[in-house]
């Protein structure tokens, strides 16, 4: 079920017997992300009889389905198909923003050697000393491209290359929640206590996964993550469940703009 349309080149898969992949051939990136978060919204604002949930992803979106809610004529599948086709089409060459505020959220943690067991194993392989591996990871805007493996696991964009480090060969049984990873040219948080494969570097003490709480998760797909270094004492006194620093996109835009033209003027005055 292939469609090409704009510059963009997708396909509908079928996923199980109750739901669809619509898979871009782009490769995982800022604008792509867009796409599928905004076609997200444009499928939940249409209200379509049987579906049920959507999944965005790095280069598709998952959209799940109800059978027994579609119509009972044989065709029911074949006509979301087509409603899905015709809405991705529409998203493409007439495509509507994405909607709701954007934030960058300030996400605190400590690379102390308590809290980063792979700290040293990654200097090695990047050949940076771990005080530049802390500046560099601490030193972005990471975008958050989506939400999975566990709730509220989030998968950020923007690693500086120099920080690229394959994941382990054996993963860890039990690694510890708020841990922070680096695997291959991706940096994440894992928000509970579960195995996994990737280089820890850090933790943060706050709580990424607030079941009891709505929004249940810390950040949703197109905010921005920048990681603030504390010390282990700061560590200690935060509460895990305090609300991180959230600043709008466009004013912390703003803010860097202005600070870049007071340095400009104050240069100027020198």
């Amino acid at each position: 079920m292939p469609g090409s349309f704009t510059k963009r080149t997708f396909e509908l898969q079928t996923n199980g017997d109750s739901a669809l992949d619509i898979r871009f051939a782009d490769a995982p990136g800022p604008d792509l992300s867009e796409t599928i978060i905004a076609l997200a919204q444009a499928i939940e604002s249409a209200s379509i009889p049987g579906v049920t949930e959507l999944i965005p992803a790095y280069q598709c979106l998952t959209v799940c389905f109800d059978l027994l809610q579609l119509p009972d004529d044989g065709a029911g599948t074949q006509r979301l198909v087509d409603i899905l086709n015709e809405l991705v089409r529409v998203q493409l060459t007439q495509p509507s923003p994405v909607a709701g505020p954007r934030y960058q959220i300030k996400i605190p943690v400590c690379y102390a050697p308590e809290f980063a067991p792979d700290m040293q194993a990654l200097s090695n392989h990047v050949g940076l000393p771990a005080d530049q591996v802390i500046r560099r990871h601490s030193a972005t805007d990471y975008l958050v491209h989506m939400l999975g493996f566990t709730p509220g696991f989030l998968y950020l964009g923007g690693l500086d290359r120099q920080l690229h480090c394959p994941r382990k060969d054996r993963p860890t049984l039990n690694v510890p929640a708020g841990s922070v990873g680096i695997g291959g040219g991706q940096t994440g948080i894992y928000p509970q206590q579960t195995p996994g494969g990737w280089q820890i570097i850090g933790r943060t003490p706050l709580a990424l996964f607030r079941p009891q709480r709505d929004p249940a998760f810390i950040a949703r797909p197109l905010d921005r993550i920048r990681f603030v270094a504390i010390s282990a004492q700061q560590f200690a006194e935060t509460d895990p469940f305090a609300e991180p620093e959230k600043i709008p996109i466009d004013t912390a835009e703003t803010d860097l703009a202005n600070a870049g033209n007071i340095q400009k003027s104050r240069g100027a005055r020198r």
